[in-house]
């Protein structure tokens, strides 16, 4: 049986959603991308029988930048290591990200091969958990420190007038066992201030993000 999307309303005062071509500063995409969108999702209500496929962005808010200059840590600890020294790992970034956006995330229930359940009982766990404000862990914005808000529609959403080529835009990341992450990109284009996200199943068998 099919069931119409899920909607849900995010904001926030930053975000960043950084361009992967930007290897030594953080630029953001101008939009939420759809792995950023299904970060958010899981982080409201996630169970293993089923995996969030992304459907469409509305773009609810203008497309402002903010330039900031931040310590970051250039390595990472690993089993191998004796430890991470800070001081000598640290580096400053700059970054260009987004002041102020608002979303509303379209998106639908995919169950898992072998999920018995209907996936009208997990679209009835999202809605009440979004309604009470519940989540896992706070959902963010691209980056751990931009948290973000959430809510329920309620029905006077609009997308901006926006039509914008986007160019590639980071679809979502393929994981496979005993291999590595695989990326996939997809032309992301506004239209009338919707981002449409096309089809993809990578996450249904596999394991998710």
């Amino acid at each position: 049986m099919e069931y119409p999307p899920i909607q849900v309303k995010v904001w926030g005062p930053y975000a960043c959603f950084t361009r992967p071509e930007m290897k030594v500063e953080r630029v953001s995409y101008p939009v939420m991308t759809p792995s950023a969108a299904r970060g958010v999702l899981e982080a409201i209500f996630w169970k293993p029988e089923f995996v969030w496929r992304v459907r469409e962005i509305h773009v609810l808010a203008p497309i402002r930048h903010f330039s900031l200059l931040r310590n970051e840590v250039s390595a990472r600890m690993s089993p191998r290591s004796q430890g991470l020294d800070i001081m000598d790992a640290r580096t400053q970034r700059h970054t260009l990200g987004l002041q102020d956006p608002a979303y509303l995330i379209v998106a639908d229930v995919v169950l898992r091969p072998g999920t018995t359940a209907d996936a009208a009982k997990y679209r009835d766990q999202f809605r009440r958990r979004v309604e009470r404000g519940q989540c896992y862990h706070r959902p963010y914005l691209g980056c751990r420190e931009f948290a973000a808000s959430f809510a329920k529609p309620d029905g006077g959403e609009r997308a901006l007038p926006l039509n914008e080529a986007l160019g590639l835009m980071l679809l979502d990341l393929a994981y496979r066992k005993d291999a590595p992450a695989q990326p996939h990109f997809f032309p992301a284009e506004l239209v009338d201030g919707v981002l449409h996200v096309p089809p993809y199943d990578f996450h249904v068998a596999g394991g998710a993000a």
